[in-house]
């Protein structure tokens, strides 16, 4: 698998308006569930579609926006300007719903889709909901938003924000959750959304097995994506710059559960303090 199949730039749009990223299930990747379109709306725009065959929670990046469907009708919903402004807000919506998006400001809106079968009822995702979670110690300290998690009533999907200040390591000691093998580690496919807070930054990830039968190292920047198929996936932040990801996930359980990389697991009982400077956003 090469970096091009792990690694998918933001697409590049005239007056940065109009859909930034896009992904679908298929292809060397081998996904099976997930699916991501960020698309970038003017104040007064409506956007309609429909979930078909899949779930969807739609995740404000930035804006305000209402939003009407065969499942209910919410209003105003978002209140940060961008993701390192404020805390998310997120309309889930299950399969077979129709819905139309109406942007009360200009807004950033993540639309992650998951193959589902099962019906859930809809639900408004508000910043009072999400559990945020100081995560690690040292400079592996970072901040996690539980947006949709396990209890959370859907079919597959998990979604979580995760805030990485300058020069933290994230997602680490590197982990991976490839194998069914509840409850200690269970299979999920996951995609990794970033966002920089300057548009020069960068982070770095490694997604690699033990066999090293892939091993890639990637340099990523604001707006692109990240495919993890199996493997772990460390990443860290260049200094100078925090770096946010949207982590959307879907596999053989309603679970995060995950294995440590047993060469490295050893580093959490050094860990004696967390970084001051999180959580990033509140």
């Amino acid at each position: 698998m090469s970096v091009r199949n792990l690694l998918i730039p933001a697409i590049p749009t005239p007056g940065g308006v109009g859909r930034t990223m896009y992904f679908a299930p298929g292809g060397a990747a081998e996904f099976e569930y997930l699916q991501l379109e960020v698309r970038r709306i003017l104040a007064g725009e409506t956007l309609e579609g429909s979930t078909d065959s899949n779930e969807l929670a739609i995740v404000a990046l930035g804006g305000t926006f209402n939003l009407e469907s065969t499942q209910g009708k919410w209003s105003a919903i978002g209140s940060r300007a961008n993701v390192f402004a404020g805390m998310p807000w997120t309309v889930y919506l299950p399969i077979r719903t129709k819905f139309a998006v109406t942007a009360l400001s200009d807004c950033e809106l993540a639309f992650c889709y998951c193959r589902a079968e099962v019906s859930h009822p809809a639900a408004l995702i508000k910043p009072a909901d999400v559990r945020v979670e100081i995560r690690g110690g040292a400079n592996a300290t970072r901040q996690i938003n539980h947006i949709i998690t396990p209890e959370f009533s859907a079919g597959r999907i998990l979604i979580v924000e995760v805030y990485t200040p300058s020069g933290n390591w994230s997602s680490y000691p590197p982990h991976k959750h490839d194998v069914h093998n509840p409850p200690g580690e269970v299979d999920l496919e996951e995609l990794y959304y970033y966002r920089i807070d300057r548009p020069e930054g960068y982070a770095i990830q490694r997604i690699y097995t033990r066999d090293r039968r892939m091993d890639e190292t990637l340099t990523v920047r604001d707006g692109d994506l990240v495919l993890v198929p199996e493997g772990y996936h460390p990443v860290v932040a260049a200094h100078g710059y925090n770096v946010y990801y949207l982590n959307v996930l879907a596999g053989s359980a309603r679970s995060m559960a995950a294995s440590d990389d047993p060469d490295y697991g050893w580093v959490r009982d050094t860990w004696r303090e967390k970084d001051p400077r999180v959580p990033v956003v509140k």
